[in-house]
């Protein structure tokens, strides 16, 4: 063999194993594109993000000529090898099988390296700019081989019948995907919060955020008329319930709004405050805040009564509330302003025991267990098992904790300090 068509056949090997490399390349870089951002772009009218996606949405179609493409170029590379091989070995005065085993060993390192590795790696660490390049090669090879392409693709899954289902299938994310996929999405702290707290709600329920009744302000239609005015002159609430008694025997809810009606005259009856009171609305205590925040929109309501399994009331929870835990405290700086958490210098912030955990979680940014207990003071009994006699101090996981004060079998308030774990 002359020198002519040696280097003729050297000059099909090299092109061969780019065109091996391409097929590759382009299997990998397809399908590691961000299709997410895929369809945006396509939504834009980008047209490489709207060809990619035409390929992608027949994958069975599109894996089969690939393969087709890269087993047919593998084997004319092998058949360019051999003759490579035998005619080098002829040059030399070597036998025809020791040049084809030469040159295939030395075929399949050059294969693995600039046909299968090298152009994967690429085109995993440039997905798109290699799916774009191959959004205009592989439209026109789909046409070429389209009935070798179905018939392969019908052989296929007829035999191991893995087309099932495939023209049902949606690229859906699940919740907890997606709350895996917020974790690391480039957007504004502030706002990444907002769409995980979002995700949150279902795993939240009201009474994880529910207002105890012991801190719920209302009106007594007991207590006398004149004192009953004077919570109206002073709250700062815009709802209270009415009640006679007690909680339990809550009459409605009224908006204090409705009450400079009559706040301004003399001589106001109770029977004037009640024309203002709106039936109560009852939430149950294990409703997740999801659910709860869809009822409040459709009952066209802003405050609940939460009971519990037996129809007590346990305490109310707001729209406010709910929306707090998508979008945070509605105060600038919480651990400053929160009347039941004060810090003092040596690190140390007094806490009164009532306080939510929930709320001292997301005030001081810590991570205090709310899998069982819901208040402060219910943590530290529950991690004691008894109800103390005087104060004292302990360490529950990294927080140091100092009883200050305890009233009525409850803690009423306790110091405590965040510390580096051991």
């Amino acid at each position: 063999m002359d020198d002519t068509n040696l280097g003729l056949l050297f000059a099909l090997l090299v092109v061969f194993i780019l065109c091996s490399a391409f097929f590759s390349g382009s299997e990998t870089g397809l399908m590691a594109s961000n299709r997410y951002r895929l369809k945006h772009r396509a939504k834009l009218g980008e047209r490489n993000a709207q060809r990619i996606l035409g390929l992608l949405s027949q994958p069975d179609r599109l894996i089969g000529v690939i393969l087709i493409g890269n087993t047919t170029v593998n084997t004319l590379v092998a058949m360019v090898a051999t003759f490579i091989g035998i005619a080098l070995a002829s040059r030399f005065g070597v036998s025809d099988d020791v040049g084809a085993t030469i040159s295939a060993t030395i075929l399949t390192f050059v294969l693995l390296i600039f046909g299968e590795v090298g152009p994967k790696t690429f085109a995993a660490n440039h997905p798109e700019r290699v799916a774009s390049l191959a959004s205009y090669v592989l439209p026109a090879l789909l046409k070429l081989f389209h009935p070798l392409v179905w018939v392969l693709n019908k052989i296929t899954n007829a035999l191991f019948r893995m087309n099932q289902g495939s023209h049902d299938r949606k690229d859906k994310l699940t919740r907890d995907e997606l709350h895996t996929i917020l974790q690391d999405v480039f957007l504004p702290t502030k706002h990444r919060n907002m769409l995980l707290g979002i995700l949150e709600l279902d795993n939240i329920t009201v009474n994880d955020i529910m207002i105890p009744r012991q801190e719920v302000a209302g009106i007594n239609m007991d207590d006398e008329v004149e004192d009953i005015l004077n919570i109206l002159r002073t709250t700062h609430h815009t709802r209270l319930p009415v009640y006679r008694g007690e909680l339990n025997q809550t009459i409605g809810i009224l908006h204090t709004r409705n009450t400079t009606r009559f706040l301004g005259q003399e001589n106001v009856s109770k029977a004037e405050i009640m024309q203002f009171v709106r039936e109560p609305y009852y939430v149950p205590e294990s409703t997740p805040l999801q659910a709860q925040l869809l009822q409040f929109q459709k009952q066209k309501r802003r405050l609940g009564l939460v009971v519990d399994e037996y129809g007590d009331v346990q305490g109310i929870v707001t729209l406010e509330d709910i929306l707090e835990e998508i979008v945070g405290e509605f105060t600038t700086n919480v651990a400053d302003n929160h009347q039941d958490i004060t810090p003092h210098a040596d690190g140390f912030y007094v806490i009164d025991g009532s306080l939510g955990l929930r709320d001292i979680n997301r005030s001081l940014h810590w991570q205090l267990p709310t899998d069982g207990a819901k208040t402060l003071s219910g943590l530290i009994l529950e991690h004691l098992e008894t109800i103390p006699d005087a104060a004292l101090g302990l360490r529950l996981e990294d927080y140091l904790i100092e009883v200050m004060q305890i009233r009525d079998n409850t803690i009423k308030a306790a110091r405590i300090k965040r510390v580096e774990a051991a």
